[in-house]
């Protein structure tokens, strides 16, 4: 007799559901059962040594397991990394035997059944000073409108104000769901603009979208003076590289305002962010970390949990192989909680690959924002508006399917 086997792994656990009601099982099995076909490795950051030891021992307990350095086990190291392996059930057993132990036991605990409760979210809330939207079914696509002379892809492109509102109305009608203004290139190399001329650049463009279009639109700043100017005209997001780091002013600017804010990793600035050493200790788990705490700092100087979204910050300092394990393991992000936008249009890892200036990679940055959204990108970033549209809905119809 010949058996039909076929492995399977299912990435979700709604894929774990409609995987047993296609097979009958009852659904209080169901129940009992999804937590259990749920594997998970996760990574706990620099214990002390007897606390990995004790992690171990609880793990192995439950018959899972836990990874921990050579030195931790006879303690001739002072700290260890942790990894934890078994499966949700498990992992969900063992956060609830640790809750009230010592050694910082109750906080791993605490910290571990966020992280699996923000694993399981498939909807967020974005809420900015105009509007509420919904992300989670339907991918957003943000054109990128860069109103600067030195931009790497289309810089110097707009000499009048009016061009660039054509060009914004124009990618809302191709199906934009944002328009992203910039006044100050953040190529590798940029230099720093004055906030005047940031203003006088970003200023007449956004209100001549937002008074023609009222559609929402994100202004690309690190100055507090000028997110604020530009959220006076209209502008509903702010999309801060720094992460609300180079500018003290800012945090303070966007909750006075209400403005939705994207926080991205970066190293260093601009203008070396792509020299020295760009190799990392863990990738992507070093700038996971980076925007946990980045988006806890936020929400301290009383910014909008609901009011923030996370960029991993593509092709700032970052090798373009970091760049493609960014991509491949994008849902890793999940775990900070917030939805993830991503950029990936044109950029150079993509010419690393296929060869061409920028205006020639449009090919490779359809295969990338492919692999966004199939990875678990709600926002993606892109200068070719109408093509990657196209290329959104194909990508989040096979997600959903």
């Amino acid at each position: 007799m010949q058996y039909r086997l076929n492995c399977i792994s299912p990435e979700s656990s709604a894929e774990a559901v409609e995987l047993l009601r296609e097979i009958g099982t009852d659904p209080y099995g169901i129940e009992a059962m999804v937590p259990k076909m749920r594997y998970l490795c996760i990574r706990i950051g620099a214990v002390e040594c007897k606390v990995a030891n004790i992690i171990k021992q609880e793990m192995l307990s439950l018959g899972a397991d836990a990874a921990v350095s050579r030195g931790a086990v006879d303690c001739s190291a002072p700290h260890s990394d942790v990894v934890l392996m078994g499966t949700r059930k498990q992992i969900e057993r063992f956060a609830e035997k640790i809750a009230a132990q010592p050694f910082g036991l109750a906080d791993i605990s605490r910290e571990l059944f966020g992280l699996m409760a923000n694993l399981e979210l498939n909807s967020w809330t974005l809420k900015t000073c105009r509007r509420t939207v919904k992300l989670g079914t339907r991918v957003q696509v943000m054109g990128i409108l860069n109103v600067t002379p030195d931009s790497f892809s289309d810089g110097g492109r707009y000499r009048r104000p009016e061009e660039a509102v054509e060009n914004a109305l124009a990618m809302f009608e191709a199906g934009a769901d944002w328009i992203d203004v910039g006044g100050e290139s953040s190529r590798p190399g940029a230099q720093p603009v004055s906030v005047d001329e940031e203003l006088e650049r970003v200023l007449p463009v956004i209100h001549g979208i937002v008074a023609r279009s009222g559609l929402p639109v994100s202004v690309d700043t690190c100055k507090a003076e000028v997110a604020k100017r530009a959220i006076a005209e209209g502008a509903e997001m702010v999309n801060d590289i720094s992460a609300l780091r180079f500018d003290a002013g800012m945090a303070e600017v966007v909750r006075q305002s209400g403005a939705a804010v994207a926080l991205m990793h970066m190293r260093r600035t601009p203008a070396d962010m792509q020299s020295g050493d760009l190799s990392y200790e863990s990738m992507p788990g070093e700038i996971v970390r980076f925007l946990a705490e980045r988006m806890e700092f936020a929400v301290s100087r009383g910014i909008n949990a609901e009011g923030v979204v996370i960029d991993p910050g593509i092709g700032f300092g970052k090798s373009w192989e970091d760049n493609l394990k960014i991509l491949r393991r994008l849902h890793e992000f999940r775990q900070v909680g917030r939805p993830v936008l991503t950029g990936v249009s044109r950029k150079s890892f993509i010419g690393r690959i296929t060869g061409g200036e920028p205006p020639q990679r449009m090919e490779g940055t359809a295969a990338a924002v492919c692999a966004a959204v199939l990875h678990g990108s709600q926002i993606v970033r892109v200068h070719d508006v109408r093509e990657m549209v196209k290329v959104v809905r194909v990508a989040e119809a096979i997600a959903a399917s």
